[in-house]
C-alpha cells in the first residue's frame, strides 16, 4: 500500500510537461495516404521517397508489410528484401543484410542498413559461387574467427539466393 502512496506522489509532482495527456490513436483522424521512406546506409541514402503505398519488410519477428498510419514500431531486420510499392510504376526491391527499421506517427518510416544493393545488382551466378566459397571455409580447418564469419556469410548469401530464385 505504502508503494502505491508513493507512485501517486510521484505523479503529482512530474513536472507540467509530462502531465499532458498521452496522444491516443483514434480511427477518426485524417489519414495519410502515402508513407514518407528514407532507406539509408551509413556512407549514403540509397532510396527516398515521399509517394510509397507500401513497402515490405523481412523482419526477425516475420515478414512485415507497412502501409500508411501504421501503428509506430521499431523492428529488427534479418537479411532479406525489401519491396517499395509506389502508386505509379513497378515496385522497387532491395537486399539488405540487416538492420533496423523504425516506423514513426504520421507515417514516416526510416530504415537503416549496413549494407543494401537494388536486387538487379545481383548475378544468381555469382552468389552461387560465393556460397560455395563459404561452405568451404565453415567445413575446412580455418581459425574460429573465419568459421564464425564464414557462417554470418553464408546465411546472409542463402537468404539472397532464396530471394533471386
Amino acid at each position: 500500500m505504502n508503494s502505491l502512496r508513493f507512485a501517486r506522489a510521484a505523479l503529482r509532482a512530474r513536472p507540467a510537461a509530462i502531465r499532458a495527456p498521452l496522444q491516443r490513436r483514434t480511427y477518426a483522424d485524417a489519414v495519410p495516404d502515402k508513407i514518407k521512406l528514407s532507406l539509408s546506409l551509413p556512407h549514403q541514402s540509397i532510396y527516398k521517397s515521399q509517394d510509397v503505398v507500401q513497402v515490405n519488410l523481412p523482419a526477425e519477428s516475420g515478414e512485415m508489410g507497412i502501409l500508411a498510419n501504421h501503428v509506430p514500431s521499431i523492428e529488427q531486420l534479418k537479411p532479406g528484401l525489401v519491396e517499395v510499392v509506389e502508386e505509379s510504376g513497378p515496385s522497387k526491391q532491395f537486399f539488405l543484410s540487416g538492420g533496423f527499421a523504425v516506423v514513426q506517427p504520421n507515417s514516416v518510416l526510416s530504415i537503416n542498413a549496413v549494407e543494401g544493393y537494388p536486387l538487379e545488382d545481383f548475378s544468381a551466378e555469382a552468389v552461387r559461387a560465393q556460397i560455395a566459397e563459404a561452405q568451404k571455409v565453415v567445413s575446412g580447418n580455418a581459425s574460429e574467427q573465419d568459421v564464425a564469419e564464414a557462417k554470418i556469410e553464408l546465411e546472409v548469401l542463402e537468404s539472397l539466393q532464396a530471394v533471386l530464385k
